[in-house]
């Protein structure tokens, strides 16, 4: 189911006009690229992995721009630059990127799924206040790929801040 889910997503990322970025292993990253592929509107270049190791040799076939970022699990900083993120399911290494897109005022969307995506879905992640003018900022949660693509629609440019650092929170 969220193999499914992601190739749909994927391919109506880029059916939108939108990139696909992912930590560009299997499972559901490997969904997303493929779904990608899918659709009418692809290009090469539209699907980037930012891998754990040094091997580019790891990526699944359906990556076209390979970032063999030898970061490991800090890879998911990276990959929470993106302009949204957009969670399917996911463990430990899910949930961090959804922290850090959260850290980085990034728009996060969770697909009501298994896994941590399902459990933050319509959670807000701790109580910083990233947009003053977005009293509704939480994790977005989305059942389907319109959904996700509806809210990118709505909320991606009031969702657009840069993250300026740590600072200390009085």
């Amino acid at each position: 189911m969220k193999d499914k889910l992601a190739e749909d997503v994927g391919r109506e990322l880029i059916d939108a006009g939108y990139r696909v970025l992912t930590g560009g292993l299997g499972g559901v990253m490997e969904s997303a690229c493929r779904g990608a592929r899918l659709s009418p509107k692809y290009h090469s270049g539209d699907t980037v992995g930012v891998l754990p190791g040094h091997d580019p040799g790891d990526a699944n076939e359906s990556v076209d721009i390979v970032i063999a970022s030898g970061l490991d699990h800090v890879r998911n900083s990276i990959v929470a630059h993106a302009d949204a993120v957009i969670a399917i399911g996911g463990g430990a290494g899910t949930m961090s990127e959804i922290c850090f897109a959260w850290i980085y005022k990034r728009l996060v969307i969770g697909m009501r799924v298994d896994g941590w995506s399902g459990r933050m879905a319509d959670q807000r992640i701790d109580d910083r206040v990233r947009y003053p003018n977005e009293p509704d900022d939480r994790v977005f949660g989305a059942d389907s790929a319109p959904d996700v693509i509806r809210l990118l629609a709505e909320r991606l440019a009031r969702f657009s801040k840069n993250h300026h650092g740590v600072r200390r929170r009085e």
